[in-house]
């Protein structure tokens, strides 16, 4: 994965500058691209550095969780599988 470039911090200054000129200009300016400023937009708009680092703990926090679920159906898929077959 690719080192991330930009801080929360940095993320939020470049989403009210974003905000406050036109958004061609705004990407220019700090070397990105426009689909980066919208995709920031979408996941960031309105939120303090605050909100975000805990969007963040709690996001890192459901991946476990996530994966968790996914093995634990894989498991029930392959019983019923197995209980189907006739020997």
């Amino acid at each position: 994965m690719k080192k991330k470039q930009h801080s929360d911090e940095q993320i939020l200054k470049i989403l009210r500058e974003a905000n406050e000129t036109t958004a061609a200009a705004t990407p220019r300016s700090h070397s990105i691209t426009e689909q980066i400023v919208y995709r920031w937009q979408r996941l960031y708009d309105g939120m303090q550095v605050n909100d975000v680092k805990e969007f963040k703990a709690l996001r890192d926090e459901y991946q476990p969780l996530k994966k968790l679920l996914a093995e634990r159906d894989l498991e029930v898929d392959v019983m019923k599988e197995i209980n189907t077959k006739k020997w």
